[in-house]
């Protein structure tokens, strides 16, 4: 496979544009979507002090079962599997690939997903093409879903663009760097699509952090109050930047939407095959007219939060390690192996692939064309203004004060 079929070839979203629906399953459905609390259940795979969620693959990458969600992938294919592996590999190459570059001074900074991958692709693979997705800085998984080059992702890391694609080619917004306010975005487009009676839903991202922010809270409560068809995917990955959730919330955060009036469920964030599941009736949920809900998809950032920060000032290495052993791409790849639906030769290839794909992303970085240093001075006013006019003259000797210098002058 080519580096130019890799970039151009839209991935797969066969494993999201399946319905649920069919007469076996009805009644299960039903009764998921009338009760919360069927949504948030201790898992068979979890054990001791390890909270309640939803799973349906363990860190050892056995398969078990869950009646209520079991449902929303009975029809999963093996090919399909081998795409949702396939999906998490090369995500998280482009994450690792990004964050090298930041470290070579490609990138001016970088927000990594290592570890985030199964409840990123999971949720994703779960949206049909006509829903909306309004993410934060983080989902570099999701974009690789939404059909989003990832090489479009780099460009406001690099500062040469302010996102770099069209959000309507592919439904998916821009990144949001303001902390939550894509929530509220989230929901105004979802009350609109209801009121122009669309089959379609939308689905907001947001971390930890971000369900402290007065905007998520309020997108909930309108949410709730114009029953508008969203899903709030919360990535919980532990840390609010230094701050573990224990420091933010009292009771697990997916029981923050009972307050509100609509269901939330954990899903364990490490397992591909529960994101989808759970994603996929949340969805449902929304486009049967039932209104909001909040998925929790319970994770770990692997890496520090952004390129900036170190992790090893506030966390423990066995608190890492210990998430490293529920890596989700390691419990899918032998969750695959055990069944006999991928052999050496597909790992191969993939492998090659990854590395094609990260040789591009170098290049592509790398020939960005630097950005124009005096856009920055057009539309501040409608008709102009002297004092911006004073500004960029100075700015033009404060540039050309360097090309003297290096002229000897």
């Amino acid at each position: 496979m080519t580096v130019e079929s890799t970039a151009a070839r839209k991935p797969r979203r066969s494993a999201g544009t399946k319905s649920a629906a069919s007469a076996s399953t009805t009644g299960t459905k039903s009764a998921a979507s009338r009760s919360a609390g069927a949504a948030a259940k201790k898992s068979p795979g979890a054990t001791g002090g390890e909270p309640e969620l939803v799973q349906l693959l363990t860190p050892e990458g056995k398969r078990v079962k869950d009646a209520t969600y079991d449902p929303y992938v009975a029809d999963i294919t093996p090919e399909e599997l081998r795409g949702l592996y396939r999906d998490m590999v090369l995500s998280r190459r482009f994450d690792a690939e990004a964050t090298s570059l930041q470290r070579q001074g490609e990138l001016g900074l970088w927000a990594s997903m290592l570890g985030q991958e199964a409840a990123q692709i999971g949720s994703g693979r779960a949206t049909r093409d006509d829903d909306y997705v309004f993410p934060t800085y983080r989902e570099h998984g999701v974009a690789w879903c939404r059909g989003v080059d990832p090489t479009n992702l780099l460009g406001m890391f690099r500062g040469v663009n302010n996102g770099g694609w069209d959000p309507n080619s592919n439904n998916f917004h821009l990144y949001t760097i303001v902390i939550g306010s894509q929530t509220l975005h989230a929901t105004g487009y979802a009350m609109g699509i209801a009121k122009d009676g669309a089959d379609s839903a939308v689905i907001a991202y947001f971390g930890d952090g971000a369900s402290s922010q007065g905007d998520v809270l309020e997108a909930f409560n309108f949410g709730a109050v114009y029953n508008a068809p969203v899903v709030f995917f919360c990535q919980n990955n532990q840390w609010a930047i230094s701050e573990p959730t224990e420091r933010q919330m009292r009771v697990p955060l997916y029981q923050r939407a009972q307050g509100f009036g609509f269901p939330g469920v954990r899903v364990d964030g490490n397992d591909v095959l529960a994101s989808l599941a759970v994603t996929r009736w949340a969805l449902e949920r929304a486009r049967n007219g039932e209104g909001p809900t909040l998925v929790e998809a319970y994770t770990y950032r692997m890496g520090a939060h952004t390129t900036s920060d170190d992790p090893t000032k506030y966390r423990a290495d066995e608190e890492r390690e210990a998430w490293e052993a529920k890596d989700p791409i390691l419990r899918l790849r032998a969750y695959l192996v055990a069944a006999n639906h991928a052999d050496d030769g597909f790992f191969a290839e993939l492998e090659a692939e990854s590395e094609a794909l990260g040789k591009r992303v170098r290049e592509v970085v790398r020939a960005m064309p630097d950005p124009d240093s005096f856009a920055i001075f057009e539309n501040v006013y409608a008709d102009g203004h002297a004092l911006v006019d004073e500004e960029r003259a100075q700015f033009a000797a404060y540039q050309a004060s360097f090309t003297d210098a290096g002229e000897g002058k």
